[in-house]
């Protein structure tokens, strides 16, 4: 049970955020727009949950995606949306705040 629960939020082994960040990856911040301007990640793109399976081909496949909301459910989400199209390397940042501090 606990490692069906860590499938689904994306935990397990850790992962290197800032790394990712250094090398390329795209920050997609699935929160609505009026989460995203009371405050996000510099650099990170609003494709709210709801929007994300048309805007997603404005994403690079070739790029790793890290997704963030506010608390990490929505990220999940966002997640496996981006895997069922195509995309292969998309990790679950969870919470941005949370996030942002790992990135820095």
């Amino acid at each position: 049970m606990i490692q069906l629960i860590k499938k689904i939020f994306g935990a397990g082994p850790k992962t290197d955020f800032k790394a990712l960040v250094e090398n390329g990856a795209q920050i997609v911040d699935v929160r609505t727009k009026g989460e995203f301007q009371s405050g996000h990640i510099k650099g990170s793109m609003n494709m709210p949950l709801y929007e994300l399976p048309g805007l997603a081909k404005k994403l690079k496949k070739d790029k790793p995606v890290i997704t963030c909301c506010a608390s990490g459910m929505r990220s999940a989400s966002a997640k496996n949306i981006l895997k069922s199209r195509g995309f292969t390397e998309v990790y679950n940042g969870g919470g941005w705040m949370r996030l942002q501090n790992k990135i820095r």
